[in-house]
């Protein structure tokens, strides 16, 4: 069974979000690292100032959160709700693994 996917788009350097005390960045990379351990995902952080594009893309819209390709999440990530998005995700491949495998 394949892992979900899920993809971070944050900053790295959170004083460049130009909002004194801002942390949405911080907790997003806190919510998925416990859910992590609960659960089986592939995660991949990414620093939106690495490319021009990126910043252009998600200027004033991060941290944005993608899973399998959606997006799911900008600025804040409910725990419960990712939770219960990645465990959907978990059991769909599985559905998805069982059913190739019946008509193969």
């Amino acid at each position: 069974m394949s892992k979900p996917i899920v993809e971070l788009f944050a900053r790295k350097d959170c004083t460049l979000c130009n909002l004194p005390g801002c942390t949405l960045c911080k907790e997003a990379v806190a919510v998925i690292g416990r859910t992590s351990e609960e659960m089986a995902f592939t995660c991949k952080e990414i620093d939106i100032d690495t490319s021009e594009d990126l910043a252009r893309r998600f200027k004033g819209e991060i941290p944005t959160i993608f899973l399998n390709g959606k997006k799911v999440f900008k600025f804040k990530v409910e725990e419960a709700e990712f939770k219960k998005k990645v465990r959907n995700e978990i059991i769909k491949a599985g559905i998805t693994r069982l059913r190739n495998k019946r008509f193969s």
